[in-house]
């Protein structure tokens, strides 16, 4: 009786919960997805591009949600069973509330170490391929990099400015500018652009105009009536290192090692100077899912206060409020992070410390309910 009791109380808080991560989840991702359109229209990358890059940024929004929801789902689906008189049925029923808060426990440590997993693996391996896949991707949207009356300097080294565009998508009085390596530099003005497809290729064609190169101290000028203007071989502002939100846990660890002096390794964005931003990201992904089984025994505090009880309104007003102030805190600790791994011990036991501090008042307030029937 009691494994169909937990079952079904488990059943219902994971239901929610799930919907209530991948509902948000989802709805943060469309936003998201429409600033993200800066990456085809202003950069001049295409919809596969584009689709990909916002598809892989999906597991890192469901990590940063997947506290809030968790907290949110199980408080609500214990407000729920306590409002339908639920609770007081399994009391009656010789269920211990012990018993229920040790059974959520070691759920909780289920759901921490998937949290580890998803931001220890999942989320820096999508990251890595999403800024990979523009990495790797030309630049052959080039229609939409050029606005009329607005300067673009996407591309690197080349600035494009267009006065006009009539309704046969011609550019007309295009300027451009594009520096070379030797410090030199090549103007070109034109009375009109169109885009035309050569072969498989994009190419702006430009007619009646002037060039002007710079190539040290040589300067030289000419005129043309047409010209085409290639982009297919340039590069964007995009950063094409790895960042460290893109780095390895395998990594991050080793890089840990070669600052302490245990060993070296040569890891990228290892820098021995700056450790603090090494140390807070693995705080971000090994440490900060300890707080999810904290989360999960705030909200089973709600167990303890009946519906009739005069304080029940208040103590669940306070319940939300110690929530919700874990997550802040669970956030705001990585900004204490210093660059001493050692002084950074109390930031990495704080979470074990509200765990037990919690399960003792659950078993000082259950034994005090006891002694009183």
């Amino acid at each position: 009786m009691k494994k169909i009791i937990f079952r079904k109380l488990l059943q219902d808080c994971l239901i929610f919960f799930f919907l209530a991560l991948f509902g948000i989840s989802t709805i943060i991702w469309v936003f998201q997805a429409v600033n993200f359109l800066d990456i085809m229209i202003e950069d001049g990358r295409n919809y596969n591009v584009y689709f990909n890059y916002t598809l892989l940024n999906f597991p890192k929004i469901i990590s940063r949600i997947l506290p809030f929801a968790l907290f949110f789902s199980f408080s609500y689906t214990f407000i729920k069973y306590e409002a339908s008189n639920e609770l007081i049925i399994f009391w009656n029923h010789g269920v211990n509330k012990l018993s229920i808060v040790n059974f959520f426990f070691w759920i909780s440590i289920l759901i921490m170490l998937i949290q580890i997993l998803l931001m220890s693996i999942v989320v820096p391996k999508s990251q890595e391929l999403a800024r990979s896949k523009l990495r790797t991707s030309d630049i052959d949207y080039f229609e939409g990099m050029i606005k009329p009356k607005k300067f673009n300097d996407t591309i690197k080294g080349l600035t494009i400015f267009a006065e006009d565009k009539n309704d046969n998508e011609e550019f007309k009085n295009i300027y451009i500018k594009k520096n070379n390596e030797k410090k030199g530099f090549q103007i070109t003005f034109a009375k009109k652009g169109v885009f035309e497809l050569k072969g498989n290729k994009r190419v702006l064609v430009l007619y009646d105009g002037q060039t002007l190169t710079q190539n040290g101290e040589n300067i030289t000028n000419f005129n043309f009536s047409k010209s085409d203007f290639g982009l297919a071989d340039m590069a964007s502002h995009l950063v094409t290192h790895k960042k460290i939100q893109e780095l390895s846990t395998e990594s991050l660890i080793k890089c840990m090692q070669t600052i302490s002096g245990i060993k070296n390794y040569k890891i990228i964005n290892c820098n021995k100077n700056n450790p603090r931003e090494i140390y807070k990201e693995i705080f971000k992904r090994l440490i900060n899912p300890l707080y999810l089984p904290v989360l999960i025994l705030i909200s089973l505090l709600l167990i303890l206060t009946s519906k009739e009880s005069l304080k029940y309104n208040k103590n669940k007003f306070l319940i939300f409020s110690l929530g919700f102030g874990v997550i802040i805190l669970a956030e705001s600790s990585l900004g204490y992070i210093t660059k001493n791994f050692i002084e950074n011990f109390s930031i990495l036991i704080l979470p074990i410390f509200l765990t037990l501090i919690i399960y003792i008042i659950f078993i000082y307030k259950l034994k005090l309910s006891y002694k009183k029937l």
